[in-house]
């Protein structure tokens, strides 16, 4: 007899899991919010109302301190992808070419270890070690470093450092899978074709490992974007991200309908910033196939 669930949904049936998850903790969660944000807070015990709706929640929520902090959240998200990839690209070439493969789940288990501990919890480890009084100021002040005690704590500089921290293993692990299933038979060819290490990693390594970089790209800045942990425990007042904003227009003030418009305007822009950052890489992708190619004239390469 054939399952119910194969007479429901046919062919889609084995995918049944992966879409149920998607629409029940995705497409219907953001689905309230857009809803939301074109409703209304009627009196101080109600967060929103939404018998009318209007546009009106939009220009209320982008008030200066908000754009501000838009802009300041967006440079902190860019940056801290962007120190990510830095940071993550020669460590995942190490680890899937230079260690050795028996070794390498070891490697891979001590980038995992900041996951065995709770996100909340690795971020105040960071507060501490940023205070005036903590061991990075001590430190820095041994080695002559610095002269004065470090104050760099609810600075947007201390939200950058535990947002790269936090977010460094969502980078390495896609490049890393990406490096590793390229394989070493092609960097050898480019060896024996006389490339050297630089130009084989250019031209060979990094190439094919571009899927594992968008991927790693595209884990960390679009949780990075809404992130408001890091920056309520290093950042305070005075590092403030979106992120924050939006929780204390759900939890303090109690206005569903302004932090849903928040919400709606952080996720229209992380689409856009994502399509431009896709637009930007398929263009050097064309620039870099155009310098690359080798022209054909009268038959002959």
């Amino acid at each position: 007899m054939t399952p119910l669930r194969n007479r429901i949904f046919g062919p889609a049936a084995l995918s049944f899991p992966t879409w149920a998850y998607v629409v029940f903790f995705f497409v219907i969660p953001v689905a309230m919010v857009i809803f939301f944000s074109f409703g209304y807070k009627p009196d101080i015990y109600t967060p929103v109302a939404t018998d009318r709706l209007s546009f009106d929640r939009f220009p209320e929520a982008m008030n200066p301190a908000f754009v501000s902090t838009f802009f300041a959240t967006l440079r902190i998200s860019i940056l801290g992808t962007i120190l990510c990839l830095l940071i993550a690209l020669p460590f995942a070439y190490w680890i899937a070419v230079k260690i050795a493969p028996a070794r390498r789940g070891l490697a891979l288990a001590l980038v995992m270890v900041p996951f065995w501990t709770n996100f909340l919890v690795r971020t105040l480890g960071w507060q501490i070690m940023l205070s005036p009084n903590g061991f990075v100021s001590e430190w820095l002040m041994a080695l002559g470093i610095t002269h004065e005690r470090l104050d760099i704590l609810y600075t947007h500089a201390a939200v950058q450092i535990g947002v790269v921290y936090n977010y460094l293993p969502l980078m390495i692990l896609p490049l890393f899978v990406a490096i590793d299933r390229s394989g070493t038979k092609l960097r050898e060819a480019s060896y024996d074709l006389g490339a050297n290490k630089v130009k084989t990693f250019l031209k060979v390594t990094l190439p094919m490992a571009m899927p594992g970089v968008i991927s790693g790209c595209l884990l960390v800045f679009i949780p990075l974007n809404g992130d408001y942990v890091t920056a309520t425990v290093l950042g305070g007042a005075s590092g403030s991200m979106v992120g924050q904003l939006i929780a204390e227009q759900f939890n303090a003030a109690q206005n569903w309908a302004v932090g849903s418009a928040m919400a709606v305007v952080l996720i229209a822009s992380t689409v856009v910033v994502v399509g431009i950052g896709f637009a930007l890489l398929k263009i050097g992708q064309l620039i870099a196939a155009q310098a690359n190619s080798i022209p054909i004239s009268k038959g002959r390469a």
